[in-house]
């Protein structure tokens, strides 16, 4: 056995370590943090995707309680959980549909 093999050793998995935080971790938090983002500024108009394609409009939130009310259409209205919401679409996307 070589003298210098655990030094060796610590630098490769010193190096796996930056690996990781680079590529797995550190996208993954700044997705998440995104996602908090968006999920807080949800309010009362704003035009909606969900993770299931629905596209809508925020009628109803609730301050209280994880679930918004979305206007499909004038006549149907679902009730979601806050987190299903994937993007916030610009003003004016539901009827250019």
């Amino acid at each position: 056995m070589q003298q210098g093999s655990g030094i060796e050793m610590i630098l490769i998995l010193a190096v796996f370590g930056l690996i990781f935080y680079f590529m797995i971790y550190r996208p993954q938090a700044k997705r998440q943090k995104e996602q908090r983002a968006l999920l807080a500024g949800l309010e009362k108009g704003n035009e909606v995707l969900t993770s299931g394609g629905l596209i809508g409009k925020i009628t109803k939130v609730s301050a209280e309680s994880d679930n918004i009310v979305i206007a499909l259409n004038e006549n149907n209205e679902v009730t979601i959980k806050r987190d299903f919401v994937v993007a916030v679409l610009p003003k004016g996307s539901i009827k250019s549909l």
